[in-house]
């Protein structure tokens, strides 16, 4: 195992969860907004989840190919359940109150989402967050199978020779990059959670 390895794996975790919060804070904020959409939305988002992270890699490669792209796609596509979830629950939970305040200032349902609401359900939607990254750190030792490298590759390479040294240092740096990542980010929550409270 390299360092390149680890930092390989990073690299796909970091950008996939950039890219889920991209697509499912606004997907959340659709599912808010808009009661329409929401059964929709929500209901596509439970169904990505039930799908084997395996099975749905393997079907974007048949259309994209091997590579890191369809690892991305695939973690992107797995992960956004808890932060669009998060990001509907902590808008909706929010005290009526505080919304007719906004409303008897004059806000405009706009200007109070991004200058109320948001800021208020951060804590609930970085919770989504911490979720999505930390199981993006497990779903992409699949990688390996579709041609993304990262971490994946030792794990594979040390079951399919029965070399249990090559299984154990690629489990314990996965370990310890979710640890880490936790860890930093259930600081962050709580200090989210503690500003709000004050």
């Amino acid at each position: 195992m390299s360092i390149g390895m680890i930092f390989d794996h990073l690299y796909i975790v970091l950008l996939s969860v950039f890219f889920t919060v991209l697509i499912g804070l606004p997907l959340g904020i659709l599912a808010y907004m808009k009661q329409r959409a929401r059964a929709v939305v929500l209901w596509t988002v439970d169904i990505l989840q039930t799908i084997p992270a395996l099975a749905l890699l393997g079907i974007i490669m048949v259309f994209l190919g091997a590579g890191k792209t369809t690892v991305i796609i695939g973690l992107v596509l797995y992960s956004l359940l808890p932060v669009v979830r998060n990001t509907y629950l902590g808008l909706s939970n929010i005290d009526p109150a505080v919304k007719e305040a906004a409303d008897g200032m004059g806000m405009s349902r706009t200007y109070r989402l991004m200058h109320v609401e948001i800021p208020i359900a951060f804590p609930v939607i970085f919770t989504g967050i911490r979720i999505a990254a930390v199981t993006s750190i497990g779903v992409a030792v699949f990688a390996a199978f579709v041609g993304g490298g990262g971490l994946g590759s030792i794990l594979y390479r040390g079951i399919h020779i029965q070399n249990m040294q090559l299984i154990m240092s690629g489990t314990l740096s996965l370990m310890g990059m979710a640890v880490l990542f936790d860890g930093v980010m259930a600081f962050i929550e709580k200090r989210l959670y503690r500003h709000r409270k004050s």
